[in-house]
């Protein structure tokens, strides 16, 4: 490859670590042309799965401030860029793995910083992001306390829409409960009570 070409290469890949809200590195052993197709096809419209060296990609991550990531570029090397939620492309690329053993799963990036194997798989094991705010919001509904404690280190999409809802909420509370002054100027039921008790005892 000449000169040129591995800077254009360093270059475009350094631009998708930036895309990228996570990144998956893999090995493939034998995969053909059509089962490369296949996996990209899985992935959809999100993510990008790419070969290449491992030397361009050292470098690519450098630029890009990507750091934990050389111990696990050695042989054969794609990555999958996930610019959607990375739960789905996880799952998509662990269900592949599983069907063609040619691909392996080495570990990822998220966060600022490197993923284990065990941890992209834990990450693939994961309910999606749309189910997780579904049961999130059933549960501050139901209980406020409770859903608090579903998510001990929620996204910060999660906690946005956590605090929306307790906004919310205590608004609703405010409006329903009685003022101060209202309660005052309403007569009690003993007040009333005791007032024909207390003309029938000075008849």
């Amino acid at each position: 490859m000449a000169r040129s070409d591995k800077v254009a290469a360093v270059d475009e890949i350094a631009n998708r670590f930036r895309d990228a809200s996570a990144s998956v590195v893999t090995e493939y052993r034998g995969l053909s042309v059509a089962k490369l197709t296949q996996l990209r096809r899985d992935l959809g419209d999100d993510a990008s799965f790419r070969v290449a060296k491992n030397t361009l990609v050292k470098r690519a991550a450098e630029d890009a401030g990507v750091q934990g990531l050389d111990g696990l570029l050695a042989g054969p090397t794609a990555i999958a860029f996930i610019k959607g939620e990375p739960v789905d492309a996880a799952k998509a690329i662990k269900r592949f793995a599983k069907d063609n053993p040619g691909l392996s799963i080495k570990g990822g990036y998220m966060d600022g910083r490197a993923l284990s194997t065990s941890e992209v798989e834990q990450l693939a094991d994961l309910e999606s992001r749309e189910v997780l705010l579904a049961k999130l919001a059933g549960a501050m509904k139901a209980n406020l306390s409770k859903a608090a404690g579903l998510f001990a280190a929620p996204a910060s999409q999660v906690a946005r829409m956590t605090q929306a809802l307790a906004d919310k909420k205590a608004a609703e509370g405010e409006a329903t409960a009685p003022s101060a002054d209202a309660a005052a100027e309403a007569p009690s039921e003993t007040a009333e009570a005791a007032e024909p008790a207390e003309a029938s005892a000075e008849s």
